[in-house]
């Protein structure tokens, strides 16, 4: 299922380019932005401008690649509206399956290319002191951002199950998660440790960057946290494929 929805999307060459240029110049605006900031202040919340190209490149290729897996859970409330769930559990599929190759968009790739070139820009301007943890670090990050991000789109969707109508309340966590992945050292401590400790989105981009850089990191988000990005995204996996599973419990028919 999950090949011939790529190969459908491929079928139009022309069509899939400019999708791909739409969604890649979204994040290039965000990008903009970041670099607009640096020019008005040399350091903020222990980053310069090369260490925040470096924060921006893992956190859009992790959040690209969960996009493109994972984003069609927000559609989940109009499945539940219209009983479409119900056919898909009387299939012989998990409807998590299901659901992920419904709807696979190729496009939302385009915030991983830009993030991938600026990676590239910013591991060329950084001083990195390379060892073989640093490589693997860098290496596992975008992944690993790519598991978060996913995790939350999932537990945002498992939600729907009992709120049916605030796909934008859950969609603020999840793309507003991907924002807050770069900034979590400008926030004020309060909401600084709930993006570490409550919705751990600083572990996407931030505190891995940080621990690639051998930066302090602020106060409730030291920069050695970084080297658990891995471990964290696994954790926060298994947490949301568990409310996923009480959702699909609690769920009792559209009652159409």
């Amino acid at each position: 299922m999950l090949a011939s929805r790529v190969r459908a999307q491929l079928q139009y060459p022309v069509s899939f380019t400019f999708d791909l240029v739409q969604s890649a110049l979204t994040f290039a605006v965000g990008l903009l932005e970041v670099v607009a900031v640096f020019g008005n202040v040399t350091v903020l919340a222990d980053l310069n401008l090369d260490a925040a190209l470096l924060v921006y490149g893992l956190a859009a290729s992790g959040f690209g690649i969960a996009n493109a897996i994972a984003g069609q859970l927000d559609t989940i409330p109009t499945y539940i509206r219209t009983g479409t769930l119900e056919t898909m559990l009387v299939r012989p599929q998990p409807v998590l399956a299901q659901i992920l190759t419904s709807d696979v968009t190729l496009r939302r790739l385009g915030s991983t290319v830009i993030g991938l070139a600026t990676l590239a820009v910013a591991l060329a301007r950084n001083q990195i002191t390379w060892t073989p943890g640093t490589v693997a670090l860098l290496v596992v990050t975008p992944l690993a951002a790519g598991l978060l991000f996913s995790a939350l789109f999932l537990a945002a969707g498992a939600v729907q199950f009992w709120l049916v109508d605030a796909a934008e309340v859950t969609s603020a966590f999840v793309y507003g998660g991907n924002y807050a992945a770069g900034y979590s050292g400008v926030f004020p401590l309060p909401l600084r440790l709930f993006v570490v400790f409550g919705v751990p989105v600083s572990f996407a981009a931030y505190l891995p960057a940080a621990a690639i850089l051998g930066l302090p990191g602020p106060p409730g988000a030291p920069g050695w946290l970084g080297w658990a990005a891995p471990a964290v995204a696994v954790a926060v996996w298994f947490a949301a494929m568990r409310l996923w599973a009480l959702g699909l419990r609690h769920y009792a028919g559209a009652g159409g």
